[in-house]
């Protein structure tokens, strides 16, 4: 049977607090450990046995051709897909673990609301008076480039647009970890850059980023680490540099050379 463990939370700890703020009063919710993880779907085997460790700090990019199982991953680890075998241990309860994280998916997610309404939802169901969130909404929004569209209905954005609200929206809560599935995907060069920039600006605050991308290119400007996946199993894990340079596996010097990897 498939388990989720976590260690105690300590006495006084604060919920949704970010971490740069925490200081000695709260345990880090890194390193996340996966060992064993499989995931089925209908007798179908999308993910696994899988075996590794998420550390503190840095971007790791999870490649792999189509049907890798790299959005598994990426819900297996944000807990929106359960396990069928194996275990994933967080450094926090269960329940301190799903407030210090965020997912942001490939296609957004758009409330059917104002773009400044949809940036204060989270901070709005974390307590947080209605005033300050919109406050820090409004901030947000212009962070990112939406000040000018803060109250149009956020689901008449651009693509580009809908994208770096839906980053924002995951963001504005300081998360120590962010999951991001192919956030990238059918943007122009701009918006790419944009959320490139926001990414790397989450990452210099602390928040650490796993990202699965079809963008080689995007791939080695982001990656501080790789993961490499193929028919649900994790051929490599290695540094940006020494997988980009000398891939381990066949299959992922294939993959990087931009054959049809099956």
């Amino acid at each position: 049977m498939a388990t989720i463990e976590t260690s105690p939370a300590p006495a006084g700890a604060l919920v949704g607090t970010p971490a740069r703020a925490r200081g000695r009063v709260q345990r880090a919710l890194l390193p996340l450990r996966l060992r064993g993880a499989t995931a089925r779907v209908r007798g179908k085997t999308l993910l696994g046995p899988v075996d590794l460790t998420i550390a503190r700090g840095g971007t790791t990019i999870v490649l792999g051709p189509n049907g890798s199982g790299k959005t598994t991953l990426l819900r297996v680890m944000h807990g929106l897909q359960r396990l069928s075998a194996g275990s994933m241990t967080w450094n926090l309860p269960a329940p301190l673990a799903r407030e210090r994280q965020a997912y942001v998916f490939q296609t957004p997610i758009m409330m059917r609301r104002s773009v400044l309404d949809n940036l204060a939802y989270p901070l709005l169901l974390h307590g947080m008076s209605r005033r300050e969130a919109r406050k820090r909404a409004a901030c947000w929004a212009e962070r990112v480039g939406l000040g000018a569209a803060a109250r149009r209905p956020a689901p008449v954005l651009s693509g580009g647009e809908k994208q770096k609200l839906a980053l924002a929206r995951a963001l504005i809560r300081a998360p120590e970890i962010v999951f991001l599935d192919e956030p990238c995907a059918n943007l122009d060069g701009n918006a790419t850059r944009e959320i490139e920039a926001l990414l790397a600006d989450a990452r210099a605050a602390g928040t650490r980023i796993v990202m699965a991308t079809h963008d080689l290119g995007q791939a080695r400007r982001l990656a501080s680490d790789v993961l490499f996946l193929r028919g649900g199993l994790l051929h490599e894990s290695a540094p940006a540099d020494r997988f980009f340079d000398a891939p381990d596996t066949a299959e992922a010097t294939a993959f990087l050379r931009g054959d049809i990897v099956q």
